[in-house]
């Protein structure tokens, strides 16, 4: 089952995106949210739902900025976020990555180009269209060290890590591991503080610094 929030204040653009998500995914859990406000309820425990990926535009109500990546991020660290947007600014896509997104999707692409770039977040990639991917993508707040922190996790987090970094659902490493999926969100949040990063796509990015192959 792929669960994902759809956070746009477009309803005609909320199914555009449900169509996509109908479209890619067989067995799939849409839920819609047309504020940033009504987007937290579901990353704060309001609601009992257990969210793969949030589908996010910047201009919501109640967002400024990046405050609304930035909230739903420090919310929910362990779900992916990827951003979808009519700025096509190359700036804005990095900045969105900075700020702890896994992908950027403009709202011009088609179905089957959007549905490609939430295929490749699920991977584990970080997606970006073609004019900004073809530059360093680290951000800047990526600390450096990484090998001597990941040495400070314990073996039930690096077994968490090692899954996370190959682009594994918090579902997939619970299956895989054996454990509760509350416990993996447990050691995602304590990996992300040991790293000193802000989102498990940071993290990734963190575990491909080790091995780039």
């Amino acid at each position: 089952m792929f669960s994902v929030l759809i956070a746009d204040d477009h309803p005609l653009f909320r199914a555009a995106l449900r169509q996509v998500i109908e479209s890619q995914f067989a067995d799939h859990e849409i839920f819609e949210a047309s504020t940033l406000s009504e987007a937290c309820a579901f990353v704060n425990g309001d609601k009992d739902v257990d969210l793969d990926m949030i589908l996010l535009d910047l201009q919501m109500p109640g967002s400024e900025g990046f405050s609304g990546l930035v909230c739903l991020r420090n919310a929910a660290p362990e779900v992916p976020i990827v951003v979808v947007s009519a700025t096509i600014a190359v700036e804005t896509m990095r900045d969105c990555i900075t700020y702890g997104a896994a992908g950027f999707i403009p709202k011009s692409f088609c179905r089957e180009e959007m549905g490609e770039g939430i295929r490749r977040v699920i991977t584990g990639e970080v997606f970006l269209p073609c004019e900004a991917s073809d530059t360093d993508l680290r951000p800047e707040e990526l600390p450096g060290g990484v090998r001597h922190r990941i040495a400070a996790l314990t073996l039930g987090e690096l077994r968490v890590f090692e899954l996370l970094a190959r682009g594994k659902s918090n579902k997939i490493i619970a299956y895989e591991l054996g454990i509760k999926e509350s416990t993996v969100k447990a050691h995602i949040t304590a990996i992300l503080r040991k790293l000193r990063v802000h989102s498990r796509t940071q993290a990734i990015i963190a575990a491909r610094e080790l091995d780039p192959h």
